[in-house]
């Protein structure tokens, strides 16, 4: 097999004028090998939307951690929520992993917002009809399964992304955005959620009407050695 390398990057912002973001991003590591990103959304906004977000992504990431599969992993979340808070709240989810035991790029959505895949400079956009997570049992998400290659492309957001720009009239066109970023060669996952939050922050006038996450993954050809890294910057 052909020596590639994942790369990944997170850009993050809170709804204008909160302290707390309703949005919830966690990593492990999987059992098997490979690593599983969980990136949840709760309801309303600030500090209870965080608390709703938490339940689920802590316990998305606790069954990752033990091995669970990642469509049974989000089945549990959505009933562990449900059960919590007796179905009168809700939470979108997305779990995307690279899993080097089926050599695939999982996919899971519980989340109406697209994920846009692009697979050899190809676009496509994943936007199966999904409902959120904890409004009643057994709800299941939509999942895709991609072999790993060069060039695979894989950009998850909340629904702040989608809505950037809508208070003024002008929505954000989020498939065209990421076209305009396919230019870049090799295509850097930093740039591409720092470049889309920032436009999706801009049509909001610096105030963005929701909490906003950008979540890309790039495999592509192997540049470097065996070291891995991790880089977090977080303003406070």
């Amino acid at each position: 097999m052909r020596a590639m390398e994942a790369k990944i990057a997170v850009a993050k912002i809170a709804k204008y004028a909160t302290s707390t973001s309703g949005d919830t991003l966690e990593m492990v590591e999987r059992p098997g090998g490979g690593l599983s990103f969980v990136l949840v959304d709760g309801q309303r906004s600030g500090k209870s939307a965080k608390v709703i977000s938490n339940i689920v992504a802590r316990k998305a990431i606790s069954l990752l951690a033990d091995g669970v599969r990642d469509g049974a992993a989000a089945r549990a979340a959505s009933d562990y929520l449900y059960t919590h808070r007796a179905g009168k709240v809700m939470a979108t989810l997305n779990i995307l992993s690279i899993d080097m035991q089926s050599q695939t790029l999982v996919i899971v959505r519980n989340n109406p917002a697209p994920v846009i895949l692009i697979r050899a400079g190809d676009l496509c956009v994943l936007d199966k009809p999904a409902d959120p997570v904890g409004t009643r049992r057994e709800i299941r998400p939509t999942i895709n399964e991609i072999p790993l290659a060069p060039g695979l492309i894989a950009v998850v957001f909340t629904d702040g992304l989608t809505l950037a720009g809508e208070r003024k009239g002008q929505r954000m066109d989020i498939v065209g955005c990421i076209k305009d970023l396919l230019g870049e060669e090799p295509p850097d996952p930093k740039s591409w959620a720092r470049q889309l939050l920032h436009h999706a922050v801009a049509l909001d006038q610096a105030r963005p009407m929701d909490d906003i996450s950008v979540l890309v993954v790039a495999i592509l050809p192997r540049q470097g050695d065996e070291v891995r890294y991790l880089t977090v910057r977080m303003p406070f």
